[in-house]
């Protein structure tokens, strides 16, 4: 009687041991709740063998449970069956021309929002953004809470070059906030004078909506590289000269001076 007790407690603790091993989408989320950190739930993701939902219906329902976009990016990792990012070393990733990604799903060199370029070697580097000042007809005008305002705008910044250099390709990711889409971001040419850099917009920054101002606006295709996380890449076509990568947004003061955010390249051929 005792040994048979003794079998079915141990077969009890076998299959409780198998369930606590096997994680799935229910056991992060309950991690979640019970106050575990982020980083202590992806270790245990990476480390622990799982099924895992990262269809698009999983990975709401995850979002729905406040799972932050770290621990979701390390559940789509694991479902892809792609091991995290270990010490840098030869492998498929470095053959492709791009780093393998952390085990939150970003690539390494990008772990806060802002926006990156990628350099020579294929390293991501944060990029400081420069100050635009709107005007029209040669007055600053308020263009953060007006709406729309009739007739286009000077964006100007000061300084003929960029302090960035770089050749064919250029490419920028931008890691976004939670609240901002990546359509909100303008790709210009800027057009240099003795000691600024200046390109035509339409009111509100928006480049498409009033005529004659398209000349400097370019076209581009983002691409989605992890959550939250674009790349973008200025064409070869444009050819040399100065662009930038104008931010959502202005920042408006009390002598109705407006501004806002670019970030900035000076590309040779």
């Amino acid at each position: 009687m005792r040994k048979s007790f003794l079998a079915v407690l141990l077969l009890a603790f076998c299959s409780l041991l198998a369930a606590q091993q096997a994680l799935n989408n229910d056991a992060i989320i309950k991690l979640v709740k019970a106050g575990l950190s982020d980083d202590l739930i992806v270790t245990t993701i990476n480390a622990s063998p799982g099924s895992y939902d990262a269809s698009a219906n999983g990975l709401i329902a995850l979002k729905q449970a406040k799972v932050s976009d770290k621990v979701v990016a390390a559940i789509v990792l694991k479902a892809s069956g792609a091991a995290p990012a270990s010490a840098p070393g030869p492998g498929p990733a470095s053959t492709a021309g791009a780093p393998a990604a952390n085990a939150n799903g970003l690539p390494p060199g990008i772990d806060d929002i802002g926006v990156y370029w990628k350099n020579q070697t294929g390293a991501w580097v944060s990029q400081l953004p420069e100050i635009v000042n709107f005007e029209s007809s040669g007055k600053l005008k308020d263009i953060a809470s007006a709406g729309i305002v009739k007739g286009n705008l000077n964006g100007r910044i000061a300084g003929s070059r960029s302090r960035l250099n770089a050749t064919f390709p250029v490419t920028f990711a931008v890691y976004l906030p939670e609240t901002v889409e990546i359509t909100e971001y303008q790709l210009v040419r800027l057009h240099t004078n003795a000691d600024t850099r200046e390109f035509l917009s339409a009111a509100g920054g928006v480049l498409h909506t009033s005529a004659g101002a398209t000349k400097d606006a370019i076209d581009f295709q983002p691409e989605k590289i992890a959550p939250r996380l674009y790349q973008i890449t200025l064409p070869a076509s444009t050819g040399k000269g100065e662009y930038g990568l104008l931010a959502p947004g202005t920042a408006s003061s009390s002598n109705k001076e407006s501004s806002g955010k670019i970030y900035t390249v000076s590309v040779a051929e």
